[in-house]
């Protein structure tokens, strides 16, 4: 496998730890900050339900559904972007790397 400059790698783990806080900023608000707010929040309504009862039945869960995606697609984007691709290498049974 590839040697990876230690720059790039660094520059790779910022960005990578920098959107799973990103996420885990969207789910705790999607998850417990819906609760802090349900009072003011009972005034939106969704299919006939309070928006707070909503998001703690159906809305977290469709939430953090919806971030698993954005994250195997944005974790993708980053790993094309610092050469970091699975397309790029393929491991075979021994546990050795063929580049193309």
């Amino acid at each position: 496998m590839k040697k990876i400059d230690k720059k790039v790698a660094d520059s790779y783990f910022r960005e990578k730890t920098r959107n799973m806080i990103i996420y885990f900023a969207i789910g705790f608000l999607a998850s417990f900050g819906v609760v802090f707010f349900a009072e003011p929040l009972s005034d939106i309504s969704i299919n006939g339900f309070p928006f707070h009862y909503f998001m703690g039945a159906q809305g977290a869960v469709l939430t953090f559904i919806i971030l698993l995606f954005v994250n195997a697609k944005m974790g993708d984007a980053i790993d094309r972007k610092y050469g970091i691709d699975e397309n790029k290498n393929e491991q075979i049974s021994s546990g050795k790397v063929l580049d193309h």
